[in-house]
């Protein structure tokens, strides 16, 4: 059985792929096919979706900023919302009774307000994913859906904990001499080497020093693999721990999508009530948007976040098993609900890919905020007279600045859209700003630009050069682009949009280490000659 269930798996996702669609849209169809044609979950699968899920709060804790959290429009966006949602929710399904509805008729008001409350969280899986695919985790917009998805996973932690009946006993105190190990794992993670043991110690830290210290201790497991990995953020490898677990983390959530569908049984009944759950998901979006303008953040901060975390949780699903185990929810509204987060998934995965299109519309109707009010991430952006621009200061852009800022001295620009990168460039020296180059409003934000001859496009992900490429094409800039890519599929497409220099960042590599031993080694031995 599970090997029929991962061969329907890959055919879905890829056509959805090739339908430049987000896989996870085919593994949610999939899992909903195989329940119609009478399969059901495997404990295997169920496993490795559980396995998906912490890894992911794990990945999602090496790279927080824990300050982050401290922001107004993360604790207090995040708390608002919540609240607006559940109440605005809570009359909708009161007005659903009131129509006389068969399946909300009998519902008491305090399993009205839980039903609502479910709703109001977002999919931190979802949101994650959108996100990784588009290349923007560390954009304006994404650190800010980011925070407020840690904040409900937070809220998530205390109703469970409060409704579940399992109090931690005083062996939870243990918990609070993690921060005394510290050193310890760092110690730890400079010797795992870069190997198969780095990715064995990200395993051991997420599932046994986390998630199943937490388990034992009365505590949710899921947490504990987000706080273990909060602990290991400071280290300076913890990034690459992260990359290390990539491809794991991302085929164990294939199961978790794959498994929602496989769950529950679609009824007609449950299927009507869900459409009835997506009729009062715009409130829900409209909300986030009104929450993040009133921070003052900009049109497009606003539209992307609000888009991200448009979409019901499967945390919704947590909540309705325990009603339904409690006996205060109908099994047609727990299979409305489970109906409800995969079509919010289908819905919001088409929004995601097309969100700039949908902002290049929606800017035409509202307006950003006096410049002076605007978000502090959020101000115009100052180049003064820089001839070259940077775009991503990761490694690759921060070895290209270091070389053109000798041949260009005070010429070279970086730019960087993570502040704690920022402030570290600062430190060694070299004239790097915070901003983000796949926003469309970028270069519009951007003052004393006429002085720009040459733009290198050195982010990481494909998708966020050839985004930024879209936008520089768009604004008419006269200048040369050269960027990097990985797959030669990539380089065509750059191209194609462009771009004057593509370069292989694997093939570039080779050359480079034959040049730099050509240079000295083979130098060396004729000088000895």
């Amino acid at each position: 059985m599970d090997l029929i269930i991962i061969a329907v798996a890959f055919v879905s996702g890829f056509l959805m792929l090739r339908c430049h669609m987000p896989p996870l849209v085919g593994f949610l169809i999939a899992g909903f096919g195989l329940n119609a044609a009478g399969y059901t979950s495997t404990p295997l699968i169920q496993t490795l979706a559980d396995l998906g899920v912490t890894l992911l709060l794990f990945s999602i804790g090496l790279k927080l900023d824990v300050k982050s959290l401290l922001n107004r429009e993360i604790w207090l966006g995040a708390s608002v919302h919540n609240v607006l949602t559940t109440a605005v929710f809570t009359l909708c399904l009161l007005v659903f009774k009131t129509l006389g509805l068969s399946a909300f008729s009998a519902l008491a008001l305090n399993e009205i307000v839980l039903i609502a409350f479910a709703l109001s969280f977002s999919s931190t899986v979802f949101a994650i994913k959108a996100l990784q695919e588009k290349g923007e985790m560390n954009a304006t917009y994404g650190t800010l859906a980011i925070g407020v998805l840690i904040m409900q996973d937070i809220f998530a932690v205390v109703f469970l904990t409060a409704t579940s009946g399992k109090v931690p006993g005083i062996e939870a105190l243990v918990l609070f001499a993690l921060p005394l190990l510290r050193p310890v794992l760092f110690r730890l993670l400079d010797k795992a080497g870069h190997g198969e043991v780095l990715v064995l110690y990200g395993i051991f830290l997420a599932l046994v020093a986390g998630a199943g210290l937490f388990d034992a201790v009365g505590m949710k497991a899921d947490l504990g693999a987000l706080i273990l990995g909060m602990m290991m953020a400071g280290h300076s490898r913890a990034s690459e721990m992260a990359k290390s677990l990539f491809n794991l983390k991302e085929l164990f959530l294939v199961c978790f999508f794959l498994n929602i569908g496989l769950s529950e049984q679609p009824t007609v009944e449950g299927f009507m009530n869900a459409i009835l759950f997506m009729l009062i998901l715009p409130l829900k979006g409209l909300l986030y948007y009104g929450v993040f303008n009133s921070f003052k953040f900009r049109v497009r901060t606003s539209l992307f976040a609000s888009l991200t975390l448009f979409n019901y949780s499967e945390f919704g699903l947590i909540v309705g098993g325990i009603a339904y185990k409690m006996g205060f929810m109908p099994g047609s509204i727990l299979v409305a609900l489970a109906i409800a987060v995969s079509l919010s998934f289908v819905l919001a995965a088409p929004l995601n890919t097309f969100s700039h299109k949908i902002y290049t519309h929606a800017s035409k109707r509202f307006h950003d905020p006096n410049p002076e009010k605007i978000h502090h991430n959020d101000q115009l952006i100052d180049l003064g007279h820089a001839s070259i621009v940077i775009l991503g200061m990761g490694r690759i852009g921060s070895g290209a600045y270091d070389e053109l800022a000798d041949a260009f001295p005070g010429k070279v620009l970086g730019i960087e859209a993570r502040d704690e990168s920022v402030a570290l460039h600062k430190e060694a020296g070299r004239h790097v700003i915070q901003g983000n180059a796949t926003d469309p409003d970028f270069w519009s934000r951007v003052t004393s630009s006429q002085h720009i001859e040459l733009i290198l496009l050195a982010m990481p992900h494909s998708q966020a050069n050839t985004i930024a490429m879209e936008q520089i094409h768009q604004l008419g800039f006269n200048g040369k682009v050269a960027a990097i890519a990985k797959y030669s599929d990539e380089i065509e497409l750059l191209k194609s949009l462009g771009v004057d220099e593509a370069y292989n960042i694997y093939c570039e590599a080779g050359a480079g280490f034959a040049r730099h031993v050509k240079d000295q080694l083979i130098a060396n031995e004729d000088n000895a000659r």
